[in-house]
C-alpha cells in the first residue's frame, strides 16, 4: 500500500481487488445425522418446529396429515407457499411440531421454519425466499394489557351521573 492513488481508475484497481477477496457470504448445507434439515419458525404466539427431507411430499403436522390438522385450505395453502415458490412440492417431506397460538398463527410459524429449513437444506435457494419475505419473522404480537384499561389500550365507559 506504499503507492499513492492518483486517479479514480487507480481507486476502482484496488477497491476491485478488495471486493474479490471478501465476497458475498457462503452458506452451506446444514443437516443432522439422519440427513433432515432443521429449523424453528415463530409467528404471533405460535413456534413451529419444522424437519425436512428428501421423499415424496408428505406434510404431517403434530403426527396428524395436513388436511387434518389444517383444515381451511388458505391455511394449507399458506404453509406450502415457500414449497410451491421454489418448485419443490413433491421433492421433500416435511414433520411439524408446532405449539401454541391459533391456527392461523400457526401456519405462519410453519411457513417460516419451513422458508428457514429449505435454505439449510439448499443454500441457493435463499435469495427467492427472501425476496418474498418468507424468511423474515413477522414481531407482530398481541399488545399487553394496561391497568386502568378495560383492554390494552380501550378504557371503561365514561358517565358523568
Amino acid at each position: 500500500m506504499s503507492d499513492t492513488i492518483q486517479s479514480l481508475a487507480d481507486l476502482g484497481q484496488i477497491s476491485g481487488q478488495v471486493a474479490e477477496a471478501s465476497d458475498a457470504p457462503r452458506y452451506e448445507q446444514k443437516l443432522d445425522a439422519h440427513g433432515r434439515a432443521y429449523a424453528t419458525g415463530k409467528r404471533k404466539d405460535a413456534i413451529a418446529r419444522v424437519w425436512i427431507k428428501p421423499g415424496a411430499g408428505k406434510i404431517v403436522v403434530n403426527g396428524r396429515p395436513v388436511e387434518t390438522y389444517f383444515a381451511r385450505p388458505v391455511l394449507r395453502m399458506i404453509l406450502r407457499q415457500p414449497l410451491v415458490l421454489v418448485g419443490r412440492e413433491t421433492q421433500y417431506d416435511v414433520n411439524v411440531t408446532v405449539v401454541g397460538g391459533g391456527l392461523s398463527g400457526q401456519a405462519g410459524a410453519v411457513r417460516h421454519g419451513l422458508s428457514k429449513a429449505l435454505t439449510h437444506f439448499e443454500p441457493e435457494l435463499r435469495g427467492p425466499l427472501k425476496k418474498e419475505g418468507f424468511l423474515t419473522r413477522d414481531s407482530r404480537t398481541v399488545e399487553r394489557k394496561k391497568y386502568g384499561k378495560a383492554k390494552a389500550r380501550r378504557s371503561f365507559q365514561f358517565s358523568k351521573r
